[in-house]
């Protein structure tokens, strides 16, 4: 359309007047020229432009494209699952129990279950919660004995606490919580290894160091025979080679017993204190004093542990000591694994608070000595058959002495 354009202005000035007649043929073939090369140029810019302009509509797709595809999600909140876990156990047992001061021997079958709610809301803080089976509520035995014409048998509250990391290596607990304190061996010369306190405990670790506390209420009501026990230990974990180290520690602990009743039980339940038969209370009370060492080293490739205890109740007048030496092989944890132990108690009458002591041991009460064998095989990871034996002489000191045999085959499993 422009080249006619220019021709038809050409053609034009060639037949002007004679005003243009001077015109030359050069001239009009330079001027055609030029526009011939002007034209060239414009559809050169023409097809720039429409390129330029194809880019940008494909960069539009592009984008378009882009922003269709859906937005990449935000990361989730972690799953409640993450926070919460499950944990339990199940021990299945056979008893046998030999006691003189009883008329026939005693056996029976007997379950634990527990079962275990775990939270962890933050990262320093932990809540749990836990049932077992009960007999009576005992506060030392979660024990069930199995027949009653297979009745239901019966659930408690066994934990209910707080876990709290207060700072580095310090953890403080409360409500029903797990015993914080350090047994050597595993013994329940103080502690029975079902007890669990129910007030608070704190837990400190510095390098070698470490300290334990707890106060407990025995009895939180006022319109009761109200009693709140406390106490602690100090020691220090000490390496000494590659695989050796040696635990010990001393600890105290007071119980404000004196002139009060039992706390768990029937009125006269003592299980072996000193106490006044007219009014059926506490002789004395319990300022215990207590001193252990634990080595742990490794011989032909097991774990080895060696330890002893000892405490003192500087409150009582007489029969007030005990102590518990023994040593364990080998740990019954992975599959095909199996451990033997061997442990030597005496405990005199008043050297301890009795309501806490081993259940198992001389029926539970204080006022004995004798032998405690033990082993056990993991038939895997979470299950090992245990055999215990318990050898024991009851009322030494205030009694006839009389000979207490228990035996326990034991199927424990965990989840």
């Amino acid at each position: 359309m422009k080249r006619l354009l220019s021709v038809m202005v050409l053609g034009a000035l060639m037949n002007a007047p004679a005003a243009f007649a001077a015109v030359s043929e050069e001239l009009v073939q330079q001027l055609l020229d030029r526009l011939e090369a002007q034209e060239k140029r414009i559809a050169e810019l023409e097809k720039a432009t429409q390129k330029t302009q194809d880019e940008v509509a494909e960069q539009k797709q592009v984008v378009a494209k882009a922003t269709a595809q859906p937005a990449v999600a935000a990361p989730a909140a972690s799953s409640w699952t993450d926070k919460v876990s499950l944990k339990g156990d199940l021990r299945v047992r056979y008893e046998n129990i030999d006691d003189e001061s009883a008329t026939d021997e005693r056996n029976r079958e007997r379950i634990r279950a527990r079962l275990g709610v775990i939270a962890r809301p933050q990262d320093n803080l932990e809540l749990g919660l836990r049932l077992t089976t009960t007999d009576n509520n005992d506060p030392r035995s979660s024990n069930q004995t199995i027949g009653n014409g297979n009745s239901s048998k019966e659930f408690a509250l066994d934990l209910a606490y707080f876990r709290w990391t207060a700072l580095q290596g310090l953890n403080i607990s409360g409500g029903k919580f797990q015993n914080v304190l350090y047994r050597p061996g595993q013994q329940g010369l103080l502690w029975d290894s079902d007890w669990n306190p129910e007030g608070f405990g704190l837990n400190y670790v510095n390098g070698p160091f470490f300290a334990n506390a707890i106060g407990v209420w025995l009895e939180s009501d006022s319109n009761k025979t109200e009693e709140f026990t406390w106490g602690g230990q100090l020691g220090a974990v000490i390496p000494f080679a590659e695989d050796a180290r040696l635990t010990a520690g001393v600890g105290y602990y007071n119980f404000n017993t004196e002139g009060k009743g039992a706390f768990y039980g029937s009125a006269t339940n003592f299980l072996g204190n000193s106490y006044d038969p007219l009014t059926n209370t506490f002789l004395y009370n319990y300022e215990e004093i207590e001193a252990f060492a634990e080595l742990g080293l490794k011989v032909a490739g097991l774990p080895l542990g060696i330890y002893a205890e000892f405490v003192k109740n500087t409150d009582a007048d007489e029969y007030d000591t005990g102590w518990v030496a023994g040593a364990q092989l080998g740990a019954a944890k992975a599959r095909g694994s199996w451990q033997i132990s061997y442990a030597y108690q005496d405990l005199e009458a008043d050297a301890v608070y009795a309501g806490l002591t081993d259940s198992d041991f001389a029926g539970g009460k204080t006022d004995n000595k004798g032998h405690r064998l033990q082993g056990a095989y993991a038939l895997s990871d979470k299950w090992n058959v245990a055999l215990t034996y318990l050898m024991n002489e009851a009322a030494v000191d205030t009694g006839a002495g009389l000979d207490y045999d228990r035996f326990q085959l034991d199927m424990n499993f965990k989840y």
